[in-house]
């Protein structure tokens, strides 16, 4: 498959119903400028929400992941970036294993996504973030269009002259946005479903217009529905048959591919 060839004429993504390590080997190299995952967090349990539920508990989880983050370095254009969506369980170890497979020249950022949702804990501070670690194929010759992300409101507006308080600023590496709450529009009802709001400051940043954006854990499918919104085409892929559903209920069917 060439990378013309990822997502046909005429449509705006492709969908596959496939494991991971079952597809990556037969993507060829270089084919993306930008890749975002969001795998399991091993969080040692089942994830469920109604019908829609997968396995989450791996014994050794760098092996899960591993082999699947080297050929995600493989697939990545010269230019390219990968982001790994995780939170507190794993993503110590994954970034090791990320310095090990790219450099650690090659890491970018750790971005942290804070947000202020859910239970209390009464013996600990409650964990209200995730982590997403950003590595790039080339360290210096990165794509990033800053000019392209969405501005935020200053912390402190009354230190800043009125002409920056119109125009907000730049987001930093702390990225405070709500869960998808549960009458949103955007709810699938789909478990451990990302906001929008993080796939679209991703993609903005990290991919031009016309390109192609990868994701192979693709549970509800947000990395299509932003990527088609700004202009950018994409192929998911996901072994969970539900997973599909929910991402061909939420794309529609005129401009996707679908198995």
């Amino acid at each position: 498959m060439a990378p013309a060839e990822l997502v046909p004429d005429g449509c705006a993504g492709r969908v596959l119903l496939v494991d991971a390590d079952d597809l990556l080997p037969t993507l060829p190299d270089g084919a993306f400028q930008l890749i975002y995952v969001d795998p399991p967090f091993n969080t040692g349990k089942t994830q469920a929400r109604g019908a829609l539920k997968y396995a989450d508990a791996f014994d050794d989880y760098l092996g899960f992941l591993g082999p699947k983050l080297e050929h995600l370095r493989r697939l990545l254009r010269a230019d390219g970036t990968l982001y790994v969506h995780l939170d507190q369980r794993e993503a110590h170890y994954v970034k090791v294993a990320l310095d090990t497979i790219f450099g650690r020249d090659a890491f970018l950022n750790e971005v942290i996504w804070a947000y202020d949702y859910g239970g209390r804990r009464a013996d600990r501070w409650p964990q209200k973030h995730d982590t997403l670690l950003v590595y790039v194929k080339t360290p210096g010759g990165h794509f990033f269009d800053r000019d392209q992300i969405d501005r935020v409101p200053y912390l402190a507006p009354g230190l800043v002259t009125p002409a920056k308080r119109e125009r907000g600023k730049l987001p930093t590496d702390v990225w405070w946005n709500t869960i998808v709450p549960t009458n949103s529009r955007e709810k699938t009802g789909y478990p451990t479903q990302k906001p929008e709001a993080i796939l679209k400051r991703v993609i903005q940043a990290s991919s031009a217009p016309g390109e192609v954006v990868f994701d192979c854990f693709a549970g509800s499918g947000t990395t299509g529905v932003v990527a088609r919104s700004l202009g950018r085409r994409f192929l998911l892929a996901d072994s969970n048959p539900e997973a599909i559903e929910v991402i061909r209920a939420r794309l529609g069917p005129t401009d996707v591919a679908y198995p």
